[in-house]
């Protein structure tokens, strides 16, 4: 207690109040009477809980099977020059192929064709590519949450149907000189035929 709020009265009390609960603490010894009371009382206790366990019955949860899946990212720190080519080049596929393919661009196997001035790569029908790495590695994660999103909708052989990248609000580096590349994403996946 403070100066300002010391009352001498309150501290009694408290005192006298510690020690009437240590001498409530010494508990008499039941009488044969009044144990049988309460052996019977448990007894119903522990009945009275087991029909309320039998009345309690899990509640299912009825999901509305949903026709796509979607992955929504804001703020994403990838290149939108790169994003919006991959976008593009990954639409309308299965997303373990589109997988796949990333993975080959990691490994240099094979360029993603690129607008622009680009150098032309090896392929069929591939004029100008590179192979982005650090954004294939993070769409190759946002594509696996789609995955697993998919399959928790229950879609079956999910397609990637609508791939858009947008320009995000750019964060500035360390001293305010750089500006940092930041991205918004929208993935939608639908069931496709075989």
């Amino acid at each position: 207690m403070t100066e300002r709020n010391y009352n001498a009265e309150q501290k009694s009390m408290k005192t006298m109040n510690k020690q009437e609960r240590s001498l409530s603490k010494v508990v008499e010894t039941p009488t044969k009477k009044e144990e049988k009371v309460n052996e019977v009382k448990t007894e119903d206790k522990i009945e009275h809980k087991k029909e309320e366990s039998k009345a309690k019955k899990p509640i299912k949860i009825k999901r509305v099977k949903k026709e796509f899946a979607v992955f929504r990212g804001t703020g994403l720190p990838i290149s939108r020059k790169y994003s919006i080519e991959i976008c593009r080049y990954i639409k309308g596929k299965k997303i373990d192929d589109a997988i796949k393919d990333l993975e080959n661009a990691i490994q240099k196997k094979r360029a993603i064709p690129m607008r622009g001035e680009y150098a032309h790569q090896k392929g069929k029908g591939m004029a100008g590519g590179k192979y982005p790495k650090n954004a294939s590695e993070d769409f190759i994660r946002i594509l696996r949450s789609l995955k697993a999103n998919a399959s928790y909708n229950e879609i079956e052989n999910p397609i990637i149907v609508e791939a858009i990248a947008n320009k995000a609000t750019r964060v500035y580096g360390r001293f305010g000189r750089t500006e940092k590349k930041r991205t918004h994403l929208m993935l939608r996946a639908m069931e496709g035929k075989d």
